[in-house]
């Protein structure tokens, strides 16, 4: 079970590595053109549709060749 938790914890600072990489290079994720953010007031709803199909993409990709290698 400990070597879940490290794996867990190198996807973490994989994946926190890879934001602040993105941030620097000027793209924020959740604020793409095509995310949809609605405010009144005090109350901000936001779905981020494009950032969620581009993670879904990457996601897939990285998936499929982990498989393919694990075979």
């Amino acid at each position: 079970m400990g070597k879940y938790f490290i794996l867990a914890g190198v996807a973490l600072l994989i994946v926190g590595g890879v934001l602040m990489l993105v941030e620097r290079a000027g793209v924020r994720p959740g604020q793409l053109p095509g995310d949809v953010s609605f405010s009144r007031g005090n109350w901000t709803f936001a779905f981020p549709i494009v950032t969620c199909i581009i993670v879904s993409v990457v996601l897939t990709i990285v998936l499929n060749l982990l498989s393919r290698l694990g075979k």
